[in-house]
């Protein structure tokens, strides 16, 4: 691992990879931003994904039944870097077509990254909801 600390400006970059790749419903652009045992944790799902390839099969699914992303909003981004990697957080609002119609998200995410050769790669995702009173705020 390396004991490099990553900048800021890195980790808000690699950061918006994933978010950009994921608002164009570019699956595999969007993938590319993990490890191959990046775990997600999502508020959506029942249970935890333990690596990118089963959440992979589970985007493929989503797609495959008219499933894209039609907006996704960055906002309030947290970076906190430390020797190897770094934690990014912000807020999300994402507005989808499930391919039976629209539904929305405002959600607080966290990626976590590790610097493998110089590139910041995701290891793990948490999507949480933000409660009615929290988005009003």
């Amino acid at each position: 691992m390396s004991t490099t600390t990553p900048h800021q400006d890195d980790v808000l970059s690699a950061a918006s990879a994933i978010v950009d790749a994921f608002r164009a419903t570019d699956g595999d652009q969007y993938f590319r931003g993990f490890a191959p045992e990046a775990t997600f944790i999502f508020h959506t799902e029942p249970a935890r994904l333990n690596d990118r390839a089963e959440y992979e099969g589970l985007w493929a699914g989503w797609v495959e039944g008219g499933w894209k992303v039609l907006d996704c909003e960055s906002s309030d981004a947290s970076v906190q870097s430390f020797p190897g990697g770094a934690v990014f957080s912000h807020t999300v609002f994402t507005r989808v077509d499930t391919g039976d119609g629209e539904d929305s998200y405002r959600e607080r995410e966290t990626i976590v990254f590790r610097l493998d050769n110089d590139q910041l790669l995701a290891v793990h995702e948490h999507l949480s909801p933000v409660s009615a009173a929290a988005a009003a705020a």
